[in-house]
């Protein structure tokens, strides 16, 4: 897993629709349609925010449920450019690459639910790293509240004080 929601090739892709949507929309007659303008940026960079919010909760469960956002936000951005086509605001080119990069995206972030939903590992929160088997023996019993442990030195080591 990366180190870092940057090294995502979806949110790479994702940043490569921001600034897809933000060169179009920058066009005279595109422009004009404020509202249209507002909510295809809003939604394409959710779908960029989205991907990095969730990567940086640190649990596969969050970073699921904001991959979901992402992906719904993705779609949402899709619809806006088949009303920015019908308005004439872009030409047949610009409205197939809008598209092609929507579903990349929706397509990688697909990918990359079904991997994390088939991941053992929880997320990075939940990782521990162990020195050794006393290690983890000695976590399980301060988890389960076990003070008197023969795992737990310290704890029988200060009783006899």
């Amino acid at each position: 897993m990366p180190k870092s929601f940057e090294e995502l090739p979806v949110w790479q892709k994702a940043r490569e629709l921001v600034k897809y949507v933000y060169d179009l929309t920058r066009k005279e007659a595109f422009g004009r349609d404020f509202s249209l303008v507002d909510q295809i940026r809003r939604a394409s960079t959710s779908a960029m925010y989205n991907i990095a919010e969730g990567f940086e909760r640190g649990s596969n469960t969050e970073f699921i449920q904001f991959l979901y956002i992402s992906k719904g936000s993705a779609g949402e951005t899709r619809t806006q450019f088949y009303v920015a086509f019908d308005q004439k605001y872009i030409t047949p080119e610009e409205f197939k690459k809008g598209l092609l990069l929507c579903k990349d995206v929706s397509g990688q972030l697909s990918g990359l639910i079904d991997y994390l939903k088939g991941s053992r590992l929880k997320g990075e929160k939940f990782k521990k790293e162990y020195k050794s088997a006393k290690d983890r023996f000695e976590e399980m019993t301060r988890q389960l509240n076990i003070p008197h442990s023969k795992f737990n030195r310290k704890d029988s080591a200060s009783e006899g004080e």
